[in-house]
């Protein structure tokens, strides 16, 4: 099967909430998605994206990601989510995408690519091992959603 790697563009955006959900689905939380395909549209200047599609499936994957600054190494890639469809799983496309990921942060002088996984996610986890990735457990997320964030600034007006 051949698999094309390429940027999103706006069209694709439908295909790209369907993964998002899906794997929302996987991770145990499929009412988190709140992302919607007129508040990516709104929002695309602050992310960017690659797809693996062919002319027979369409969208089998996408690597969501954007550039940050991290203060001790500077510019860096965060990469959010690398998202394989269930049925398109076990063929190399999440190693297509993590490889054109790498080559976007080669290419952007980026000093770093970062990204999360859930600590029972034991086939991303092994994934990440056997490309070389450094998997530490020393940090802890911390996170306000909307809510919180109107909260907190109520809390310290």
């Amino acid at each position: 099967m051949e698999v094309n790697i390429r940027r999103a563009v706006e069209e694709d955006f439908p295909a790209i909430l369907k993964l998002i959900k899906e794997l929302a689905e996987y991770e145990r939380s499929p009412e988190a998605v709140t992302n919607t395909v007129e508040q990516m549209r709104r929002e695309q200047n602050h992310f960017r994206c690659f797809v693996a599609d062919n002319a027979e499936d369409g969208i089998m994957g996408m690597a969501l990601y954007f550039f940050a600054y991290f203060t001790w190494v500077g510019k860096s890639i965060y990469l959010e989510d690398i998202i394989v469809s269930k049925l398109f799983r076990n063929r190399k496309i999440g190693a297509a995408l993590m490889q054109r990921v790498m080559q976007e942060a080669r290419d952007e002088n980026c000093k770093r690519v970062r990204w999360q996984v859930l600590d029972w996610n034991e086939p991303a986890i092994g994934f990440y091992r056997k490309c070389g990735a450094e998997i530490s457990g020393d940090w802890l997320n911390c996170t306000f959603d909307e809510k919180g964030i109107s909260l907190f600034n109520e809390m310290m007006s």
